[in-house]
């Protein structure tokens, strides 16, 4: 009986995949490269060690990679408009306005030499460390029962935009210049909202919340985000709220020793259950920094339950009487990526590839990004079905509006 159930899901998967592969069929103008597309998602959804050329290419039958490499250095179909249609898929299946939460990180590639495009020595996340790497600007979509990449932007140091010559070795567009990490994600931020992917939250860790260019995206469109921000994160007098106006209070560690009432939430089921924090808030404002109408800005600071010590802030731009336990959960659903990080490199390799050009680059990822979403929104059904209920959907109740413990 259990060989039947698998045998009907391997055979569902294969006709829905078929059917994925036909919607993004009209990215291609020949037959060739769809049957590619097909191989290689297959590939990258199979359990081999490494997903390189070689091994994607013996998997589907070739004598040699030539084929895979002609599909990615130099096949003539638009890597962005694949995307697009990844989204839409993504959306599709996981969409979810009242709860949907758009989510933002950087992921890092190690790789050997300097001609991988945009490889520099850079801060790698995974090692905590400055290492030979790509960098990534990822954007990740969190809905109903799921989460899957749903956009990105390579990170191209100064040291590659201000060399002209190694640019054009590497097949990079003249037009494309230096932009800040921050500024690609609100970049990323306008392109879902313009191909109205429905969301009803921004998160974002420390490496984005800290910059307002970053806050004010949804700021300045009315939207909510909880974004993790640094201790130090300058606080403003403003009346009834904390601030400067109250003595000793510039930056919200300062509020870390003022919080006099703790309260222990989960934010959200993680692979070992429901993660409990100790929680304070407190209903802030900002220098030069107000929030939109009807809005509020909310600090929350999150302790360890094992480790005291272990603090980390967040700020919170939400209609005010925003539940806490609602924001507490946005601050949890920002793992997600996390998780579509690790999926990405050790499910479906996106840190295997073998390419050096920019064209060849954005081919891959996009691939690897049409992989990943048709295996979570897979995995985002089994869920649904086998629990009854959408991940980080069920929010406990909480009408108290968040304040001064």
């Amino acid at each position: 009986m259990i060989l039947e159930d698998v045998a009907q899901q391997v055979e569902t998967w294969t006709r829905e995949l078929a059917g994925w592969l036909d919607r993004v069929a009209p990215v291609f103008a020949r037959p060739e490269p769809r049957e590619l597309l097909r191989q290689m998602t297959i590939g990258l959804l199979s359990p081999l060690p490494k997903k390189n050329g070689w091994t994607l290419a013996e998997l589907a039958g070739h004598s040699h990679p030539g084929r895979i490499q002609t599909f990615l250095c130099r096949g003539a179909w638009d890597a962005a408009a694949l995307e697009a249609h990844v989204r839409d898929l993504v959306v599709e299946s996981l969409g979810d306005a009242d709860n949907g939460v758009l989510i933002v990180d950087d992921t890092q590639i190690i790789k050997k030499g300097t001609k991988s495009v945009g490889v520099a020595p850079q801060h790698c996340g995974a090692t905590n460390q400055v290492e030979n790497c790509q960098v990534i600007v990822m954007l990740a979509y969190a809905g109903r029962g799921g989460h899957a990449f749903i956009g990105h932007r390579l990170y191209l140091p100064q040291r590659w935009t201000k060399d002209p010559d190694r640019c054009r070795e590497a097949g990079i567009p003249v037009e494309v210049a230096f932009a800040t990490k921050p500024h690609q994600a609100v970049e990323l931020f306008g392109e879902a909202e313009d191909a109205g992917v429905p969301y009803a939250w921004i998160a974002a860790d420390g490496g984005y919340g800290q910059y307002r260019e970053v806050r004010d995206w949804p700021t300045g469109r009315s939207h909510r985000y909880v974004m993790a921000v640094p201790s130090s994160q300058a606080l403003a007098g403003a009346p009834g709220v904390i601030g400067t106006g109250q003595a000793g209070v510039a930056r919200a560690d300062d509020l870390l020793g003022r919080a006099t009432r703790w309260e222990r939430r989960s934010a959200g089921h993680g692979t070992k259950g429901e993660r409990f924090y100790d929680w304070a808030f407190f209903t802030v404002a900002l220098p030069a920094e107000p929030p939109a109408a009807g809005f509020e800005h909310t600090l929350l600071i999150r302790r360890s339950v094992a480790d005291p010590s272990e603090v980390a802030y967040f700020l919170a731009h939400a209609p005010q009487a925003t539940p806490v336990n609602t924001m507490i959960s946005v601050a949890g659903t920002r793992w997600r990526i996390e998780e579509c990080n690790e999926q990405g490199k050790d499910l479906i390799g996106l840190d295997q590839h073998q390419v050096r050009t920019w064209t060849a680059f954005g081919h891959h990822v996009a691939v690897a990004m049409f992989a990943h979403a048709f295996a979570a929104t897979r995995a985002a059904r089994l869920h649904t079905a086998a629990h009854g209920t959408d991940l980080g959907k069920a929010q406990a109740s909480d009408p108290a509006p968040p304040g001064e413990p």
